[in-house]
């Protein structure tokens, strides 16, 4: 990692040298399923460790970053500390969509938050970046839009996936969107089954 990151090194590499986390949370819960279940749940408590750990300042600056790497850490711990007062923020930048693979953290988060203004937030990046073709993102996005409607009793996927709408694109539905609500169900319940009951989150005014 660049001079710039150091600081944030343990929260982007993990506890020990050569971990590289981030290419595990890419995947944005896909080592569920590619990780044994002793191996996924020790993932998840260090995850759970660090996001007790790391300051709101920390957070901000690695969100600053010009670099997926450190947003992506970020935006996890974030969701997994459900530090709502972070919701902002994490939208701005999703909206935005300025770096591939940051967004996949920005939408874990919001997924943790769980609240129909997430949802909102999910919405409005498809809806925005769907017209414009090819864009970072735009599926993973989906997902989680598919496993938050499902857990606020919500249709929104529906409305995105028809091919009617202003927003369809071919290929946008190549995979079964239940498959990835099933992913985001798998790790949403190990992080339920590891995560302290009593953090810092919350703070959104």
């Amino acid at each position: 990692m660049r001079n710039a990151h150091a600081p944030f090194r343990r929260y982007v590499m993990g506890p020990r040298d050569g971990d590289r986390r981030y290419l595990k949370l890419l995947g944005g819960g896909g080592f569920v399923d590619h990780l044994t279940d002793e191996q996924g749940a020790e993932l998840m408590r260090e995850l759970c460790a660090d996001a007790r750990r790391i300051s709101d300042g920390e957070l901000d600056a690695m969100l600053r970053l010009k670099d997926w790497r450190p947003r992506l850490s970020a935006a996890w711990l974030i969701g997994l500390d459900r530090r709502t007062r972070f919701r902002e923020t994490l939208g701005e930048l999703l909206l935005a969509g300025e770096l591939a693979h940051a967004g996949k953290g920005y939408a874990f988060a919001l997924t943790r938050f769980a609240e129909p203004r997430d949802a909102a937030i999910l919405v409005a990046f498809l809806e925005r970046h769907l017209p414009a073709g090819p864009a970072y993102d735009q599926g993973y996005v989906l997902d989680a839009l598919v496993h938050l409607d499902a857990r606020l009793g919500t249709d929104h996927a529906a409305r995105i996936l028809d091919p009617a709408a202003p927003w369809w694109r071919p290929g946008l539905a190549a995979a079964d969107p239940g498959e990835f609500g099933d992913r985001f169900a798998k790790v949403s319940a190990l992080a339920e089954g590891t995560v302290p009951k009593s953090g810092r989150g919350g703070g959104d005014p």
